[in-house]
């Protein structure tokens, strides 16, 4: 009798860890009936071709005059404007033009033209966002913070939302309302590219440092999303940093309990600290792109959470749905796939060719109006909620503690709690005088290293030209120790 309770017990418990988790009943993010009210009144008003064009996102680039993208001087241009935003109704820009960032008056430049073809044409503020991963990555002259690795390493949550305080009120600097950070995969292989993206390998330290990102950058309120604070795009949704090759944007087999309980968590947290959106895997899960993943993003993100937010996809990852995951016969197929699964907003990022393709499925029956106008709802939902309506552009005079003295002591500290010594045999450190120190590699006096990835450009090139005014290791330590002796391997 003994044994067949236990096995009793035993199924039960199985059950129990097979079995989806109880829907919330509260929302997420409660409910504001002014901007809900709002919402629908638009919703009611616009066609198909203006909704399409809300769940539709381009690079800026797509918008220079010819030769200007790439030659330091980015012009935007008229014609293009009226076909894109004209034509089109596209209603989200992101990137830097060039991938190389900019001074808070260009963007500011930039931002204005945009959101004023937007307004004419649209009636509708466009939503533009950057990839401020560790800082002001993108825009000059701002803070850098440490790479989010780092950020993880100090296990200091103030330290962590202060940070987001500070990217937020600089990246608001130059009129950008929206940030495609923090990453919050989990970097359970060592060979994974992205490691120094995310917090770190552990579930709990992902999770209690999304929840402060999310309230340093959004505030505490995320109906109203202030003058200093930005929108956050949680990424990657998720099990990015478990791939099986330890490549990036590869496939990843994840057991369903370590799915919910490991990577699950630190999405769950941010998006019960207010979230706003969350940004795709590039990769399958399972055998099934979290692109074209109903449970995923449906069921598991928006259904069981009860959240209103916004799904964007990650870099022309509805394209791969045909050209490298195979699921799809083609474009038109893969559209149908990834919205039908949930997706609220398509990172083209380069053409606007989805407009048309996504139209001619709705009319034909193979993507819902409700589907759409869900979609919509949670575009137009955070436009709101970031205030876009009322102020689609901010003066950068409104922002005098840009890259100022305070900012940078934060940012220091951040660096230095961050130092991890693994090992400090002999007490070599501190260092005393007389002590004879070998500084070799060619990373020892490269900026782009010290910096790394998002730093500028998106793999950190140019940091040498665009950080001159900071040290490297060498040029740090070679003024002040005479005795140092120099051997830089060119290799």
């Amino acid at each position: 009798m003994k044994r067949i309770f236990i096995f009793l017990l035993a199924v039960a418990f199985l059950q129990a860890c097979n079995s989806s988790p109880q829907k919330s009943a509260e929302p997420a993010i409660p409910k504001d009936a002014e901007i809900e009210q709002k919402v629908e009144a638009l919703l009611s008003e616009m066609t198909l071709e203006e909704k399409i064009g809300q769940m539709t996102q381009l690079t800026i680039d797509v918008l220079g005059v010819p030769g200007s993208v790439h030659q330091g001087d980015f012009q935007l241009s008229e014609a293009l404007l009226d076909t894109v935003i004209g034509k089109y109704k596209v209603g989200s820009i992101l990137n830097t033009p060039g991938t190389t960032a900019q001074t808070r008056d260009k963007w500011h430049e930039i931002i204005s033209k945009i959101q004023e073809k937007s307004l004419e044409e649209i009636g509708i503020p466009a939503i533009y966002g950057l990839d401020q991963i560790h800082g002001s990555t993108y825009i000059l002259d701002g803070t850098m913070f440490p790479q989010t690795l780092n950020m993880g390493a100090t296990f200091n949550r103030s330290l962590v939302h202060r940070g987001g305080e500070i990217t937020a009120y600089e990246t608001k600097a130059g009129s950008v309302p929206w940030t495609f950070a923090p990453t919050v995969d989990l970097g359970r292989d060592a060979r994974w590219p992205r490691m120094w993206e995310n917090y770190g390998e552990d579930a709990l330290l992902n999770a209690e440092m999304a929840h402060e990102a999310v309230i340093g950058h959004q505030g505490d309120d995320p109906n109203n999303v202030g003058k200093e604070q930005i929108a956050v795009c949680m990424k990657h949704y998720m099990g990015y940093g478990a791939s099986v090759s330890g490549k990036d944007r590869t496939p990843a087999i994840i057991s369903e309990q370590q799915l919910r309980e490991k990577h699950f968590a630190p999405f769950k947290e941010a998006i019960e600290a207010g979230a706003l959106s969350v940004m795709v895997n590039s990769g399958s899960v399972n055998g099934v792109p979290v692109h074209a993943s109903y449970e995923l993003l449906t069921e598991w993100l928006k259904e069981d959470l009860n959240w209103d937010g916004m799904v964007v996809t990650d870099w022309a990852d509805i394209n791969n749905l045909y050209t490298r995951e195979k699921t799809a016969a083609d474009k038109k197929d893969a559209i149908k796939q990834a919205i039908n699964a949930g997706i609220d907003m398509a990172m083209e990022p380069y053409n606007w060719d989805f407009c048309v393709l996504l139209k001619e499925l709705v009319e034909d029956g193979e993507v819902k109006m409700s589907r759409i106008d869900d979609a919509v709802r949670r575009v137009l939902r955070m436009k709101y909620r970031l205030g876009l309506f009322e102020t689609p552009v901010y003066e950068v005079e409104d922002f005098p503690l840009f890259g100022g003295e305070e900012f940078g002591k934060a940012a220091l500290q951040a660096a230095e709690e961050s130092i991890v010594l693994l090992k400090n045999e002999d007490d070599v450190l501190p260092l005393v005088d007389g002590k004879r120190i070998l500084v070799t590699g060619p990373n020892a006096n490269s900026m782009r290293t010290l910096n790394g990835g998002w730093s500028y450009t998106w793999q950190g090139t140019g940091a040498d030209k665009f950080a001159a005014k900071h040290n490297t290791i060498q040029e740090l330590l070679k003024p002040d120790l005479e005795a140092v002796k120099w051997f830089m391997n060119p290799v």
